[in-house]
Formats: structure tokens, C-alpha cells, sequence
């Protein structure tokens, strides 16, 4: 298999943190170091006490008659109650096990640690070396941790997101399933207030009813306010984009309405510039006017790709980026990249390309994968691997792997869904950058431009996985891009819908728990099996193991008192 092993020499690594000064680093932590230690030696005084109590209280409570007491008890107990104490043990622990391995498919953590953390810990002094003084380096370090896992997680607004009614809703009818979460609504939500209103609105009266329907959580209390804004203003561009976005059941009744939001968005955007230097207020009109315009062409440039007028898309998409460059932002460029695809302009994609494939600017996975795409192209039809593997890889085969390598570490949940290992679901509205969201949404648009490339999969099948050697594990560190961020995982699971399965990188090892009731549920379970059907060898074999203890007690005491004497 040429999977390109030796090509990560090739790529620098990421650069490593600069070390702190040796001054600093001996003041950072004594303060930490003395609390640990006082309280290791806290915890020891405690056992030690309690020992010595016991000790002393021996006789008092008449531990070695009790013990006797319970030696002869043990004595007496026949077969048959062995059986029903493993039994029982064995499915109390199946029963813990079941819950552990549903737990940590759900949440990703062990049930068990996250409580003996939670509540154990502190009992045992273990929070008091992770408090910290503000102000403190320590502290300023984690608070720049924090911001950095903050910036990580950063939700952006899929590029390529579907139409509500035309789309979303008519796979809800038909499948009855929720394919979007309430977390990634309110998310649009959001962005809707952001893009549609400002603070001119209540000058307006149709623009402070659209102001409350951006509000409304329940869909045809929008759809209604939007008709009310639509009595009071027929110009009301954002009424038509809403009623496009929602009431619309198909790509061309919401083509029609766009069309009417754009001729009543171009009038007062028109409008919205004769006036946007007469005072600050103006000017945030204008943001919003400017906003709407933006968001309706680029929508009308969807309807026409999805109705097969993809040259009319690709020039509206142009004509945006050129009339609106400072609005980069929105990602327009990832909808021409996926047209020009489908125009199979390959060309034209590499121009893009050299556009946003740069170091300054923001990756994607679009971004990656086409670059690697565009690579794959040039050698996947003639590429065998049992010829590769014996004369090795031409330059251009290892272009390709090394592409491949790259678009791979960014976001490793793509490939599951390119190869067709994963089934697909409808894209979310917004995505995870790296995430098995973005893996998603990049899937669902691109799968059919790789299939259309001959022996571009299957060079994407031999070379993928060989990624994984190339990245330290565990990951403090990349090989061509920031560490993989740890918090995607919990981001996802709130973006994509509970019917899917969530997929995890780097995937989890079970926890401790999982293994060790397991074996207990298995074990007890044999021997409650074995003590059934051979109650005579397994009483003999528990005699014996009575014997021995009472043997090993009565030597101890023996020596016990020889050595007081």
C-alpha cells in the first residue's frame, strides 16, 4: 500500500511554546507544591490515626471473637448460597457495565470517574493545588487556554446550508425526524437579528414587525408577521426572504420569492446610499440594507445551482465577490468552488484556490479537500497500488499523497463519508470547523464531484489512514496545522441531530470501569455457574480457602504473642 510514510519529513512541524524563564518557573509553583504536599501528608495522618484507633480499640470492641464468630458462620454456609452471592454480584455488575458502556457512548466519559472527580476528589484535598491567586501566571495561563479552546470551537454559519421549507421540512415529512437541533436554530436565529435588523428599525413600522418575527421561535407565528409586515410595506424585502426561507415547499417558489426580496432590497439599498453620511444611524441602515442584498443574491445563486443553471450561478457569485469584497467572511467563495466543480472548470477552480488557499487566511475543508482533489486528478486514473509499492511514487503521486496527508490532519472525519463508510445526513446550518459537522456538510455537496473523477477515491482509500502517523499522539502538537481541538466532540453532538452517530477523532480507549466490570460481571457469573454444577468441588475448594485463612490467622496470633512475651 503506498501510503507515503516517508513524506512527513518533507513538512515542518508545528513550532513548540518558548520555555519560561528559569525564575519564573521556580516562582510559578511552590505555593502549588506546598499545598500537595501538605495535603499528602494530611491524607497519611488520617490513615495512620485510624489505624492506631483500631488498634487500640481491639478490645474494647472485641474484633478477635467477632472475627471467630464470622469465621464459623462462613463455615457453615452451604453451596447453594454461594451461588446466589455470585449470581447476584454477577448481574449487579452486568447491570453497572450495561450503564457504563451506554454512558460513555452518550457522553464520552465514564460515569464512575466523573463522579469519583466530582465529589471524591475535593474530599480528599485535591482541588486545593488547582487553585491559584488571581493574577498568578498560573492563572493568566489558563485563562489563555480557555480562550484558545473558546476560539477553537467557534461555530461558523455553513456556507452551503439548505432551504427550511423546500428542504429541511420536506425531509421531516417524509421521514418524520428532526434533522436540525434546537441549538443550531437558535443559532440562526441569532445571525438573522444580526444580518436583518439594526437600530433604525422602529422607523419603520414593517422593520419592527420583522424584528419580532426574527424573535418568534415557532414557525408559523413567523411566517404570519411576515405576511403582517407585507400589508404594511409590499417593498418589505426581508417578509419575502423569510416567507422564501420557510413557507417555500419548493426550489422555485423560493426562487420566485427571492426574486421579489431582491427587487424591493435593490430600491432601498439604493435608497440606504444617497443617505449614509448624514448620520451614524445612516450608516448602520445601510450595514443591514447591504446585508439583505448580500444574503438574497446569494440565495437566488443557490436556487439556480440546484435547478441546473449553474453558469448563471457561478457569474452571480462572481459579480458578489467583486461588488462586495470586504464580505469574504461569508465564505462565498466555498459556493463558487463547489459550482465551478460541477462546470468541471477545473482551471477556474485553481484560481480560486490561489486565492483563499493561503497561510493568512482561515482553512476549511472545502478548501483542503479540493486542493487535494485538484492533485488526485492528475495521477488517480493510471494510480495501482502493487505498482506503486514496487517502483515507488512519482513526484506527482506524492504531491498528491502529501495534499491528501494535509486535507486529512485538518479535518479527519471526511474520509468515512467520501469512502461511503459513514451514511450521510442533511448538513446542518452551521458547522465546526475540523468537526464531524463540517465533514458533513463538505461530504454531502462534493461526494458525487470525487466519484466523478476516475480512481480518485481509491487513491484517497490507500493513502488516508497514513495521516495518522505522521501526527504525534497524543496530539500537544500538529504536523502541519494547530493541535486537533479536544472540544468538537461536545460542539457536534449539540449541532447534529441525536439519530446520528457523532464521529470522535482521536477515538477514545473504554475507560478503566468498562474493563473492570466487565471482568467482574464475567467472572462472578462462571463461578456462580461453576458452584451450581459442581457444588462438591467448589465447597471443598472453599473449605480449603476457609482452612487456610484460619491457619494464616492463628499463626499470626501465635506470633503476635511471642513476640510480647
Amino acid at each position: 500500500m503506498a501510503d507515503g510514510d516517508g513524506l512527513g519529513e518533507a513538512a515542518t512541524a508545528a513550532a513548540s511554546p518558548p520555555a519560561p524563564a528559569p525564575g519564573q518557573s521556580l516562582s510559578l509553583g511552590w505555593r502549588e507544591r506546598l499545598r500537595a504536599g501538605l495535603a499528602g501528608t494530611g491524607a497519611s495522618l488520617w490513615f495512620v490515626a485510624g489505624l492506631g484507633l483500631l488498634y487500640v480499640l481491639r478490645v474494647p470492641l472485641r474484633l478477635c471473637e467477632n472475627l471467630a464468630a464470622v469465621t464459623v458462620f462462613l463455615n457453615s454456609l452451604t453451596p447453594k448460597f454461594y451461588v446466589a452471592l455470585t449470581g447476584t454480584s454477577s448481574l449487579i455488575s452486568g447491570l453497572i457495565f450495561m450503564f457504563e458502556w451506554w454512558y460513555f457512548h452518550k457522553h464520552g466519559t465514564s460515569f464512575i470517574e466523573q463522579v469519583s472527580v466530582s465529589h471524591l476528589r475535593p474530599l480528599m484535598g485535591g482541588t486545593e493545588s488547582s487553585i491559584s491567586e488571581p493574577g498568578s501566571p498560573s492563572s493568566n495561563r489558563e485563562s489563555e487556554t480557555s480562550r484558545q479552546n473558546l476560539s477553537e470551537c467557534k461555530v461558523w454559519r455553513n456556507p452551503l446550508n439548505l432551504f427550511r421549507g423546500a428542504e429541511y421540512r420536506r425531509y421531516t415529512w417524509v421521514t418524520g425526524k428532526e434533522p436540525l437541533t434546537y441549538y443550531d436554530m437558535n443559532l440562526s436565529a441569532q445571525d438573522h437579528q444580526t444580518f436583518f435588523t439594526c437600530d433604525t428599525d422602529f422607523l419603520r413600522p414593517s422593520d419592527t414587525v420583522m424584528q419580532k418575527a426574527w424573535r418568534e421561535r415557532n414557525p408559523p407565528a413567523r411566517i404570519k408577521a411576515a405576511y403582517q409586515a407585507l400589508e404594511l410595506n409590499n417593498d418589505c424585502a426581508t417578509a419575502y426572504v423569510l416567507l422564501a426561507e420557510e413557507e417555500a415547499t419548493t426550489i422555485v417558489d423560493a426562487e420566485r420569492l427571492f426574486k421579489q426580496a431582491l427587487k424591493a432590497g435593490e430600491t432601498i439599498y439604493r435608497r440606504s446610499q444617497q443617505c449614509q453620511h448624514q448620520s451614524p444611524q445612516h450608516e448602520a441602515q445601510l450595514r443591514r440594507d447591504t446585508n439583505v442584498l448580500v444574503y438574497i443574491k446569494r440565495r437566488l445563486a443557490m436556487c439556480a445551482r440546484k435547478l441546473g443553471r449553474i453558469r448563471e450561478a457561478v457569474k452571480i457569485m462572481r459579480d458578489l465577490m467583486k461588488e462586495f469584497p470586504p464580505l469574504t467572511m461569508l465564505n462565498i467563495h466555498e459556493n463558487l468552488l463547489e459550482s465551478l466543480l460541477e462546470l468541471q472548470a477545473y482551471a477556474d477552480v485553481q484560481a480560486v484556490l490561489a486565492k483563499y488557499d493561503d497561510i493568512s487566511l482561515p482553512k476549511s475543508a472545502a478548501i483542503c479537500y479540493t486542493a487535494a482533489l485538484l492533485k488526485t486528478r492528475t495521477v488517480s486514473d493510471k494510480f495501482c497500488p502493487e505498482t506503486a509499492s514496487r517502483r515507488g511514487l512519482s513526484m506527482a503521486e506524492i504531491n498528491a499523497v502529501e495534499a491528501i496527508h494535509r486535507a486529512v490532519e485538518f479535518n479527519p472525519h471526511v474520509p468515512k463519508y467520501l469512502l461511503e463508510m459513514k451514511s450521510l445526513i442533511l448538513p446542518p446550518e452551521h458547522i465546526l470547523k475540523r468537526g464531524d459537522s463540517e465533514a458533513i456538510a463538505y461530504a454531502f455537496f462534493h461526494l458525487q464531484h470525487w466519484k466523478r473523477i476516475e480512481g480518485a477515491l481509491n487513491l484517497l482509500q490507500c493513502t488516508w489512514e497514513g495521516t495518522f502517523r505522521m501526527i504525534p499522539y497524543p496530539l500537544e502538537k500538529g504536523h502541519l496545522f494547530y493541535p486537533y481541538p479536544s472540544c468538537t466532540e461536545t460542539a457536534d453532538r449539540e449541532l447534529l441531530p441525536t439519530f446520528h452517530h457523532v464521529s470522535v477523532y482521536p477515538k477514545k480507549e473504554l475507560p478503566f470501569f468498562i474493563h473492570f466490570t466487565a471482568g467482574l460481571c464475567s467472572s462472578t457469573a462462571m463461578i456462580a455457574l461453576l458452584t451450581h454444577q459442581f457444588p462438591e468441588i467448589m465447597g471443598v475448594f472453599a473449605k480449603a480457602d476457609r482452612e487456610r485463612q484460619s491457619t494464616s490467622r492463628r499463626r499470626a496470633e501465635r506470633e503476635t504473642h511471642t513476640h510480647r512475651i
